[in-house]
């Protein structure tokens, strides 16, 4: 089988050409021992006409090794390499990008009669130093009788088109007037030592403390774009002081010099293998001619994804703000330090919407009243009541960006979706979700649907309204500890016992567990509702409840009566449960509010008009 190589390319990488794609074969591969971080790899390659074992295969190619994908004899065209110097003199070529054009299996043998490449020579062929050529040496060679036409190679003429791929280094005028080598984001590794990149800041963290028993310090981290990639920045104690002040958020800088390592995964979802830590030697020098940069990179996942994905994901998600919570306040256990919380609740075009939680001053500056274009970058996947997204010190969220994707968002949201009824794939209990954390149902379709019966329970949202209130044994005496509801025994001596808590106290707070039965135009269903949701049916606190319970009957009864035939929106957790050998359905209400009006009769007229769509 016929194999063309780009004969002489090597010697034409050594000295200086960075505009090729050439094609090589591989002879041989070796591991490199790299501790804990990834496996390297160095490759001995040919050109037909030289061999180099220069050649370090970038971490992310890694993947075409252990598929057994390149290996010895293969041979491949590459699309992109890095030429780095070391500290000897030595140079190193990083193969970036490669594509195996023809499998070992396929080739079955090296390819000529290459020599090693002597630096400094140019390249050397072995026939050389043999006899005049003959005819039977311009002839294809046989291989082991199994083919007619042996592997060729072609000889290579310096750069043109066929390798025309832009290099990936380039020289840029820096403050001074000194000429500083500037290389792209993605050609950055551990094994160079001096490299200059232009990168627009797109995200910066606040100072950070740690102290532990190797001792105490404080750090900051930021994200840095170029045209070919991202990557991040983490600087420490002396280096806070001398560049926090100096970066700032979306402008660009030079940055110079800096240690290389294998990115943490755990803490970034910046798509680069390395991070880079700033040392003494860095220095960053703003650039004021640098507008063609781009912004925040972003690769959405579609919010119905988010269901099959694996939690404690990092993700990047854009959604219109359907409704967000206010704000809430939070004591931090591990630094009893006070934060604030706000949940955010986006969907997109699949009609899905997920739950986001903001936190700190992202939290507190937020605001989605205009009902805004959303974007995060790097929120991470929770399996807390379904699938929930937090948002994280090293996230980014940009309202309403400048992107085609919010564009097209906005769009679609103005001309049909907000008229949608969407289906909420979060299911958190933390608070109200003025209206967008549902699963709009009636009665019988939530019955119909056999919701609750799975292995999980099942949300879902309707509007009802109340027509009866079972009064008895709706309260209990329970134990008056804030954290603790459980039910007392009266000691009949003035005392009340917890036995939960084991202890005795001379009063009590009362509790509330109603069942209610609520009715829409086509189904009634009991439901539970416990101390917050009863109280808002009943439209009076438990305490109050409790003692007109004991002083007044008939105000008591009365309560019951006013609050029946009042329409309510309720959020209703439902799971199969047995007891006594007995399995039943049991609905509880997770949260209850006054009709909104004007979502209701949109999610009727959506309602109407698909109807008549069906209907034809």
């Amino acid at each position: 089988m016929s194999a063309r190589l780009s004969e002489g390319a090597i010697a034409a990488i050594m000295q200086g050409e960075n505009n090729l794609r050439p094609v090589l074969q591989v002879i041989n591969i070796r591991a490199i021992a790299t501790g804990n971080g990834p496996p390297r790899y160095r490759v001995l390659m040919s050109d037909g006409v030289n061999t180099l074992s220069s050649f370090m295969l970038a971490t992310q190619l890694n993947s075409l090794i252990d598929e057994e994908r390149l290996s010895a004899h293969c041979i491949c065209q590459v699309n992109r390499y890095i030429v780095n110097s070391l500290k000897d003199g030595r140079r190193v070529i990083i193969l970036m990008d490669l594509d195996v054009l023809k499998t070992a299996d396929v080739v079955g043998a090296n390819i000529g009669n290459p020599v090693p490449y002597n630096e400094g020579q140019g390249h050397q062929q072995q026939r050389s130093s043999a006899p005049a050529a003959s005819p039977t040496h311009s002839k294809p060679q046989q291989q082991d009788g199994n083919s007619a036409v042996g592997p060729t190679t072609t000889k290579y003429h310096g750069p043109s088109k066929q390798f025309g791929k832009a290099g990936g280094t380039s020289f840029l005028s820096t403050p001074g007037g000194s000429q500083s080598k500037v290389v792209p984001i993605a050609s950055l590794n551990p094994y160079q030592s001096k490299w200059t990149i232009c990168a627009r800041v797109t995200q910066k963290g606040q100072v950070r403390t740690w102290s532990n028993s190797r001792g105490e310090g404080k750090l900051f981290s930021i994200e840095l774009v170029d045209e070919s990639g991202e990557i991040r920045a983490t600087a420490f104690n002396d280096q806070v002081d001398k560049f926090f002040p100096l970066i700032e958020l979306n402008k660009v800088y030079y940055f110079t010099k800096g240690h290389l390592k294998t990115a943490n995964k755990q803490y970034t979802a910046v798509k680069n293998d390395y991070e880079i830590t700033f040392h003494n030697e860095t220095s960053v020098v703003p650039c004021e001619d640098a507008q063609h940069l781009p912004s925040v990179q972003f690769e959405f996942v579609p919010i119905s994804d988010l269901e099959n994905t694996c939690k404690d994901s990092i993700v990047d998600i854009i959604g219109i703000c359907k409704s967000y919570e206010d704000i809430s306040k939070i004591t931090v256990k591990s630094s009893n330090r006070e934060v604030s919380k706000r949940n955010v609740h986006l969907m997109d075009t699949s009609g899905k919407m997920v739950t986001a939680t903001l936190w700190g001053d992202e939290a507190e500056r937020f605001d989605g009243s205009r009902q805004p274009v959303v974007a995060i970058k790097g929120a991470r996947v929770s399996d807390f009541g379904g699938r929930s997204l937090s948002v994280l010190s090293s996230s980014t969220v940009v309202v309403n960006p400048d992107s085609p994707e919010a564009f097209k968002l906005r769009g679609w949201f103005d001309s049909e979706g907000q008229l949608l009824e969407c289906t909420s794939i979060s299911d958190l209990r933390g608070g109200p979700t003025m209206g967008g954390n549902t699963n709009w149902k009636t009665l019988h379709e939530a019955k119909s649907e056999n919701l609750g019966q799975g292995d999980k329970a099942d949300y879902f949202s309707c509007v009802g309204t109340v027509v009866f209130l079972r009064k008895e044994n709706c309260m209990y005496q329970a134990c008056p500890s804030q954290d603790c509801n459980k039910k007392v025994i009266d000691q009949q001596n003035g005392l009340y016992r917890c036995e939960k808590c084991d202890r005795e106290f001379p009063n009590f707070k009362y509790r509330m567990i109603l069942s209610v039965n609520i009715a829409d135009c086509q189904e009634n269903q009991w439901v539970t509702c416990f101390q917050e949701s009863a109280e808002v049916i009943l439209g009076q606190n438990a305490a109050f409840l409790g003692e007109l319970k004991e002083k007044n009957e008939q105000a008591f009864e009365e309560v019951f009566q006013n609050a029946n035939f009042s329409s309510y929106e309720f959020r209703i957790r439902v799971k199969l449960e047995t007891y006594n050998d007995e399995s039943r359905i049991k609905a509880t209400v997770m949260d209850v509010k006054p009709v909104n009006h004007k979502e209701y009769s949109k999610r009727l007229i959506m309602n109407i008009r698909k109807t008549a769509v069906q209907l034809g």
